[in-house]
């Protein structure tokens, strides 16, 4: 790619950005937040939901035995 036709492609893209409303560029921009993961799990993966799963399995379990002994 040329270096004009790129500098064409860039300004057509901010043309393009710059005339659609603002409340439709928020609305956009709050769908793409929308379908992301959340952070923990770009970070780390499925890391964080064992380590949450294994915490409730671990405090059911004890509600249980305390319920239990009353």
């Amino acid at each position: 790619m040329k270096s004009d036709e790129y500098v064409k492609f860039l300004t057509e893209q901010f043309v393009r950005y710059m005339e659609t409303p603002r409340a439709e560029r928020k609305r956009a921009k709050m769908e793409q937040r929308a379908l992301r993961p959340p952070l923990r799990n770009q970070l780390f993966g499925q890391i964080p939901n064992a380590v949450e799963n294994y915490v409730l399995q671990f405090k059911d379990f004890f509600g249980k035995i305390n319920r239990k002994s009353r």
